[in-house]
């Protein structure tokens, strides 16, 4: 029979017997999910009760008045009252109620943990309670095998000691490999998704001892976690394991990662550690970077595919006497020839280079080192006809060249830092001589390249005193290289000594770069820059708040933070200044790397904004974020922005484009060819602005960088961490926008596609073949550009005679029957043709990427060691357990150098020599070649 009201259990509240009150709380306990409206008039009466320290079942009239809240909505009170009734709450209870309780106090219990640790405040007591609530939960997470919720929960409430003890009771009870899968969430987790920095370095450094404790320890797992901390004695510690376990293919291949992935600081400690024990020689010249340029140089060199017809005809068709054209066709050129060390168009066009004028001659000159980006063993000599000291009379060539010099030694320039130095010091008491102040232009920005990373305090005061001498170029340069030098570092004097100056100085450029220099000194520190964030963005100087927003961009890269996004989409829409709101913009690209998926969404409508410089924001952050990725939805929303009326939008568009398609073939993207075209009319037209101009030209170099042999890869595959060279390269290229020379930061975000096996045993590169199990013709070299010779020519409309106009109809229409019944026919015999195929056993599925389909075929065909392999093609790759060399670590699609087992090392093997090797041995340097400051037209 069922319950129709609650009035007389209500009534029955008001007794004076204790007993009575217990049967009708423990009756209404039973209808309260079906009458909770009315008991609600009346519950007053039942917290009085629970508040009746004397009344026996108080808990009880808790457990009641829990229901009731529960029922009205009010959740927070629902579970203070759940709480209060303690025994009486019975978890096991498959109930909605029971739920919502749960999942609301584990929700509270997190808040209330994040803000005890947040504040660090040891002290603030959370209700024994809601602790049990959630100690019980994860209890039964952990007893149903539910061991990954348990860890979320347990890292988004910052229990550390949850984390380890399950961790713990995992690699003791459970097989290695099952608690290495745990090990490898949590560390994936703590990377991606944890947002205090002090808790996320807690979690790694317990994750690196436990992995160390292991009998069989993931050693590769060890180095992303090194990696992450940046912490050199924990480097070491494990080099001497691997060297007391004899693992030297291992240690060859983690030392190989940590060359791409690991700071400068971080390899320069590791070198002195080991060499300091007398390691290995070939280990700390793997850690120099030596080997690794080496490779990725020869493998640019041998593969080169570089369109020269191109190259000439936009040569031609951007007068040289322009400053803007020259630097255009001088960055396009460094790009088209990045690491190939092939300087043979600047070789074959002297007169051209000749051209070049002021800071014009400073960029060209630079150019060759992107042309020879990573030659360290040569690059010294390539670059000494142009150095301070040499015959060069100009000082544009003497600046450039040492520019040049840091963009070939970036992230390894322990060989120069102290040559550039010198320049340094014995010129910063010189400012204001215009020669000695583009000097140390270009000084500043090449120590600041070869010791990016390197936090040296040395180099760091050097530049400082560039800076105080208040010159607007050097200034500017020294402001630059002295937030490369510290960069991520986040080292609080440094930030406030930048800060000061940055509101005394009265030149805008050193503003500007003091407020860049920020924004790489705060690279990776997400909550930690939040303090110089505000600082930079509440300040009056325009340019200042523009370093905010990139400060914001490089402190949260790749994190997709909601505060960040919503701070920049906020600054986009309300700043006073076009270049504020443009770098806003921008910025959404950096800290959406990770989620690019979602940018063209985001930005959609900022494509369309009244604002040409929100427009312009949008084509870059499109261009940053997906860049690589040949994603369509952000080739969709950049097409239209290259017909916008206003020309730096276009030349925007033009540079994200590329960026986003480079290395991207007609086959796999079918609008490359029509976007190739675009830049092709551009440059070519002589009614298009000089800025449009530049931008098709500059991404014509982008989408054939390296010889057509490299692409834009801003996260280390295998590491999991973004590509820190990659992404700063990005932030400082943006800044063409005020500084034509900065674009050849961009050649720092250029990655090589190509796998490299190198023998461990002597890291030579063996001649071997790689399976690729899809077709041949698919990954292809996209045509190169052949010029439309057809002249054409004006024809005279001429009398067409009644009769004849029908005749012609007549024939067409038999021509187009005929046609369509050689369709049908053609379509009948495919369609027979398909019934006679049976499928065969095995036979493999069509995959999707992005915006084309690639069949995964079971019989491969097989590419050369090191040869292009691009970023869409490594899934399709596959070494065969059966062949001569593995890799030391299971493949798992990612490129770059592969350390391989020999089975048969005594078996004689074709080696490639490397562009080192080749220099070393068979030749002598090619003799270097000047350019004159004036050159004689009539003798060429």
């Amino acid at each position: 029979m069922s319950v129709t009201t609650a009035a007389p259990l209500l009534a029955l509240l008001k007794e004076k017997d204790n007993s009575v009150k217990s049967f009708a709380l423990e009756s209404i306990n039973g209808v309260v999910d079906q009458l909770w409206s009315e008991i609600s008039n009346d519950i007053t009466d039942i917290e009085a009760l629970y508040d009746d320290n004397s009344f026996k079942d108080r808990k009880l009239a808790a457990l009641v008045a829990s229901k009731v809240y529960y029922n009205l909505g009010d959740y927070e009170t629902a579970v203070k009252f759940a709480l209060a009734a303690e025994d009486y709450f019975n978890f096991d209870e498959k109930s909605q109620f029971v739920e919502t309780i749960i999942s609301q106090s584990i929700e509270m219990y997190i808040q209330l943990s994040t803000k005890r640790y947040e504040l660090n405040d040891s002290n603030s007591s959370i209700d024994p309670q809601l602790t049990l609530i959630f100690e019980k939960m994860l209890e039964k997470c952990v007893k149903t095998a539910d061991y990954k919720l348990a860890l979320g929960i347990a890292l988004e409430s910052y229990r550390l000691d949850v984390i380890e003890t399950i961790l713990r009771e995992r690699t003791a009870d459970d097989t290695e490999a099952n608690a290495l899968k745990l090990v490898t969430y949590v560390l994936s987790a703590a990377c991606t998704t944890v947002t205090s920095t002090p808790f996320r370095v807690s979690i790694l450094k317990k994750l690196f001892e436990i992995l160390s404790s292991l009998k069989s320890p993931d050693y590769f797992t060890i180095s992303k976690i090194i990696v992450n901390l940046n912490d050199t004695k924990l480097a070491t510690a494990l080099f001497e394991k691997l060297h007391s376990e004899e693992n030297i293919e291992i240690s060859y291949q983690i030392a190989f990662d940590l060359v791409t992935s690991a700071s400068q600081e971080l390899l320069g400690g590791l070198i002195s550690a080991l060499d300091a024990q007398k390691f290995d020689k070939k280990l700390l010249d793997i850690l120099s970077g030596i080997p690794t340029c080496d490779y990725y140089n020869t493998f640019l060199f041998r593969n080169k595919n570089i369109d020269l017809g191109l190259l000439n005809k936009t040569k031609s068709s951007m007068d040289g006497k322009f400053s803007l054209f020259h630097t255009a066709l001088s960055v396009s050129n460094g790009f088209m020839h990045a690491g190939t060390t092939d300087d043979s168009f600047i070789r074959s066009n002297l007169p051209w280079l000749g051209k070049a004028q002021n800071w014009a001659k400073f960029t060209a000159t630079a150019s060759l080192g992107v042309i020879h980006k990573g030659n360290l063993s040569d690059g010294r000599k390539i670059m000494e006809p142009y150095l301070p000291g040499s015959r060069a009379a100009s000082r544009y060539i003497k600046g450039g060249s040492l520019y040049g010099l840091g963009l070939i030694f970036a992230g390894y320039g322990r060989e120069v830092i102290d040559y550039l130095k010198t320049h340094i010091t014995d010129n910063s008491s010189s400012v204001g001589d215009d020669d000695v102040d583009v000097l140390l232009h270009g000084a500043s920005l090449g120590i600041g390249l070869a010791g990016m990373g390197s936090a040296n305090s040395e180099i760091y005061e050097a530049l400082k005193e560039v800076l105080y001498n208040d010159s607007a170029n050097s200034g500017e340069a020294s402001a630059l290289g002295m937030g490369l030098i510290m960069l991520g570092t986040g080292n609080e004097t440094v930030i406030h000594d930048m800060f000061t100056y940055a509101q005394e100085t009265q030149h805008g450029n050193i503003t500007r770069g003091l407020a860049m220099g920020l924004a790489v000194i705060n690279y990776a520190r997400e909550e930690l820059a939040d303090e110089t964030i505000e600082q930079m963005l509440k300040h009056e100087n325009g340019l200042l708040r523009y370093g905010g927003a990139f400060t914001i961009a490089l402190a949260y890269a790749g994190t997709g933070n909601n505060k960040a996004v919503k701070k920049l989409l906020h600054i986009a829409v309300s700043d006073s200044d076009d270049d504020v709101r443009r770098a806003a913009v921008t910025a959404l690209g950096f800290v959406l790397i990770r989620d690019y998926t979602t940018v063209p969404r985001i930005v959609e409508l900022l494509s369309e904004s009244h604002n040409a410089h929100v427009r312009c924001g949008t084509a870059f952050a499109l261009g940053i974020s997906c860049a690589g990725r040949g994603f369509q939805a952000a080739v969709d929303v950049l097409i239209p922005l290259t017909k916008d009326p206003v020309d730096f939008v276009r030349q925007a568009a033009m540079i994200s484009l590329a960026m986003v398609l480079i290395q991207q073939t007609e086959k796999t993207n079918p609008r490359v060819k029509e976007i190739n075209e675009l830049f092709s009319n551009v440059v070519t037209n002589k009614h298009q602005e000089g800025l449009a101009k530049f931008g098709a030209c500059v991404a014509q170099g982008i989408m054939n960088a390296g010889g057509r042999n490299v692409t834009i890869q801003l996260e280390n595959v295998e590491m999991g961490t973004l590509d820190t060279k990659a992404v700063i390269g990005l932030a400082m290229f943006s800044q063409f926008w005020y500084w034509f020379p900065l674009a050849h930061f961009l050649s720092l975000s250029f990655s090589p596609t190509t796998i490299i096996g190198v023998r461990g045993e002597d890291i030579s590169i063996p001649s071997f073949k790689i399976n690729c199990h899809t077709k041949p013709d698919i990954f292809d070299y996209p045509p190169m550009f052949e010029e439309n010779t057809d002249k054409s020519v004006e024809k005279v409309a001429t009398a067409v005679l009644s009769t004849t106009a029908k005749a012609k109809a007549r024939a067409k229409k038999t021509k187009k029957e005929s046609k369509e019944f050689n369709v049908e026919q053609s379509k009948k015999e495919i369609k027979t043709d398909e019934k006679k195929i049976e499928k065969k056993e095995g036979e493999p599925e069509t995959k999707d990427d992005d915006s084309y389909k690639v069949k995964y075929i079971s019989k491969p065909y097989q590419i050369e060691n090191a040869s292009r392999v691009l970023p869409q093609q490594l899934k399709y790759i596959a070494f065969s357990k059966e062949e001569r060399f593995i890799p030391v670590r299971k493949f798992k699609g990612s490129n770059g150098v592969v350390v391989l087992i020999d089975k048969n090392p005594n078996e004689p093997v074709d080696l490639i020599k490397t562009a080192k090797q080749l220099k070393d041995i068979d030749a002598p340097l090619p003799t270097p070649f000047k350019v004159e400051e004036e050159l004689d037209f009539s003798k060429v």
